[in-house]
């Protein structure tokens, strides 16, 4: 029987991200072909039909979509080390190995160098989450790289975003989330110390914290909307309420014994605000002092 080549893939790293997107492959009628540095971790895919390559190499001829996930840039650039001699003129390679903006930029050019188109990916899901028409993942690179692989990245995410051609777009988006959500985390935790000491439940707080969030969401949009058109004037909320809050904050630790480190972190920024004289300005003003 014919191979139909426009439904050919490679998944290089079969980690548990990996193996559920040669899966995912697979159940869409693809011919995947898969490789991993352990072979063992091969074998399930193979049983549900896809070809196990002897090479990174060998992956890479077998496919017109090269996908790569793996533990960072060093293992990614280790494989492909491997592959320099392989057929990748007119294919696309989809990166979705988390790294930096600066690595994303260089895989680019070693990708264009051979022939190949170059995607990078962020994927903001668990790997039981992929598949749905709500994942998200993020993709940057150009556009003919794009339009190429957009039916193998349909598979992984209903609604896959395209965010521009710069390659490092899509690990700056992801950086820039986790950003958010690594600051929530710590906030949450150190909120949950403050409720141990206070002796409330620490369930009820998480619970308490949560209604608060899912309405906070819109002033996040405004602030960002004022950060976007540099717009400073005070309006919703001036930058000295939060000045005096998160200096309590860190009294508080200070008073209960509690681990300065977040606190300090908190009330030392927005005390270099108000030494930069942005007291009587809106919150949103704080991007000035991340902007040095």
């Amino acid at each position: 029987m014919k191979q139909d080549t426009n439904k050919t893939a490679a998944v290089l790293g079969l980690g548990m991200m990996g193996a559920t997107l040669a899966k995912l492959l697979l159940e869409s009628g693809y011919d995947v072909t898969v490789w991993n540095r352990s072979a063992d971790k091969s074998a399930p895919l193979a049983a549900l039909g896809a070809n196990v390559a002897p090479s990174p190499a060998a992956a890479v001829n077998a496919a017109n979509v090269i996908v790569m996930c793996v533990h960072d840039y060093a293992a990614a650039n280790a494989i492909l080390s491997q592959t320099e001699q392989a057929a990748w003129k007119g294919k696309v390679f989809v990166q979705l190995t988390s790294g930096s903006p600066a690595e994303a930029d260089r895989a680019e050019q070693w990708t264009e160098a051979l022939g190949a188109g170059y995607l990078d990916g962020a994927i903001q899901a668990a790997p039981q989450q992929m598949g749905r028409p709500d994942t998200p993942i993020f993709i940057s690179g150009k556009a003919a790289a794009w339009e190429q692989a957009l039916p193998v990245l349909k598979v992984f995410a209903g609604a896959p975003e395209w965010l521009g051609t710069s390659a490092g777009l899509a690990s700056s988006v992801d950086l820039a989330t986790l950003s958010g959500i690594y600051g929530t985390l710590m906030g949450f935790f150190h909120g949950a110390r403050i409720m141990e000491n206070a002796g409330y439940p620490v369930d009820k707080y998480a619970t308490l914290l949560t209604g608060i969030l899912s309405t906070f969401g819109d002033f996040i949009k405004y602030e960002g909307q004022l950060v976007h058109e540099n717009r400073f004037t005070k309006s919703e909320s001036p930058m000295s309420i939060s000045v005096d809050a998160t200096a309590r904050i860190l009294q508080q630790a200070d008073d209960a014994g509690i681990n300065r480190a977040f606190p300090e972190y908190l009330a030392g920024m927005f005390r270099q605000a108000a030494e930069k004289g942005l007291a009587n300005e809106e919150l949103s003003a704080m991007i000035k002092v991340l902007r040095g």
